[in-house]
């Protein structure tokens, strides 16, 4: 039912909502229009994303004001039906509009879209027909997909983003008692040796876990083998053993001389790293930038694996296939941080699927690992007696 109100006479039309939210903006003292089930789908919203407020940038519109702002003095704001609105999180953040628009597809909205650039204003409403767009592309720009977790690659089931960062040695000290973040992917180190372990490694975990902050890890390599991505992963296990992460343990494969390999190969080193990892009991992934993703690694890898795409600058990854974390930003401005940090999305929530499995050092020990490769036997004679025994090849 549409009601009509009075602007001097603010009523409660919800738990959560007053009727002078929706007043028309034009600063004239006129009555408004308000859908009741435009009123009851946002306390829907409001709940499935928990939120501690939605804020109603714009309600119900008078024709003039209507055209003013650029739309056609007929839509769905003039019928009362619709709201432009930015949603805060239980801690008071702003939840991008991409899960914004996944939730509010999920209630049953009609008309949904995307606003603004930044991602923080929604336009949701009740319509007749069915209208999914993203404005960042015209204010009649309708998304391909039709489906919102689609379009904007999220796996279904996310009731909220989380903002996080990635670090490194490279960020010198970090004070991790001023770091305000959602999650940390901390870098393990880099190549085939144990002594290439990041120097900042111990400190950046033991800072983070004693601010509750959950972490994940990642190992930079430079491997050109399979053979090669193996003996990497066992230089991160020992690296990494007896700790907790709450995030995946990502394979980071960035080097020029590894992506001209070619699709198999680097399929390949990608696969060796990651199934003698996840034989260790972790959850794993993927890091790797937008374009080489597409074009040089497996569809099987893509499918099995958690992604963790980088695509700077834009609006959304340039990726075509479903990631759990997006890297956004080599920019980032934190407090404990000197100079730049990676600013990074999570759209999964690792944290209970990790917990939930028992992986990443919440279960029980991890298996042992095949050394094989890496491990002789040999036999010796001093002084008339034999020995014999095992020995491991240190790089």
């Amino acid at each position: 039912m549409i009601r009509i109100y009075q602007p001097g006479k603010n009523e409660r039309i919800s738990a959560h909502f007053m009727a002078n939210e929706f007043k028309c903006k034009c600063g004239k003292d006129h009555e408004f229009k308000v859908d009741d089930e435009l009123i009851q789908k946002l306390e829907a919203l409001r709940e499935k994303l928990n939120c501690s407020k939605i804020n109603v940038t714009s309600g119900f519109r008078c024709v003039s004001h209507d055209k003013s702002v650029g739309g056609s003095g007929t839509g769905q704001h003039t019928l009362g039906k619709a709201a432009d609105i930015c949603c805060y999180d239980a801690e008071g953040r702003m939840i991008s509009s991409k899960i914004v628009c996944c939730a509010a597809q999920d209630i049953g909205f009609h008309g949904i879209a995307n606003i603004t650039a930044g991602y923080v204003y929604t336009h949701v409403d009740t319509r007749n027909g069915k209208w999914y767009g993203d404005e960042v592309h015209g204010n009649s720009y309708c998304i391909p997909s039709r489906d919102f977790y689609e379009y904007y690659g999220i796996e279904k089931g996310v009731e909220s983003m989380k903002k996080g960062i990635d670090v490194s040695e490279h960020q010198g000290k970090i004070d991790w008692t001023k770091v305000v973040t959602d999650f940390a992917i901390l870098r393990a180190g880099y190549g085939k040796s144990v002594s290439q372990k990041d120097k900042q490694f111990d400190a950046n975990y033991s800072g983070a876990k004693a601010q509750n902050i959950p972490v994940g890890a990642y190992w930079y390599s430079y491997a050109m083998t399979p053979d090669e991505a193996r003996r990497e992963a066992d230089c991160l296990l020992e690296v990494i053993k007896g700790k907790q992460f709450e995030y995946p343990i990502y394979f980071d494969l960035e080097e020029d001389k590894q992506l001209k390999l070619g699709k198999e190969m680097v399929s390949a080193i990608i696969t060796a790293f990651l199934e003698r990892v996840e034989a260790a009991g972790y959850w794993v992934g993927l890091y790797m930038s937008a374009s080489p993703l597409n074009t040089l690694v497996s569809d099987e890898i893509k499918k099995r694996y958690a992604v963790w795409v980088a695509h700077i600058g834009v609006s959304k990854p340039g990726y075509n296939g479903t990631y759990g974390v997006w890297q956004y930003s080599w920019k980032g401005s934190v407090n404990g941080i000197s100079g730049d940090v990676d600013m990074d999305y999570s759209y999964v929530d690792y944290p209970s699927q990790i917990k939930a499995k028992g992986l990443n050092g919440y279960g029980g020990k991890p298996p042992e690992q095949d050394t094989a490769l890496y491990e002789i036997t040999i036999e010796m004679t001093v002084n008339g007696k034999k020995y014999a025994g095992t020995i491991k090849e240190v790089k």
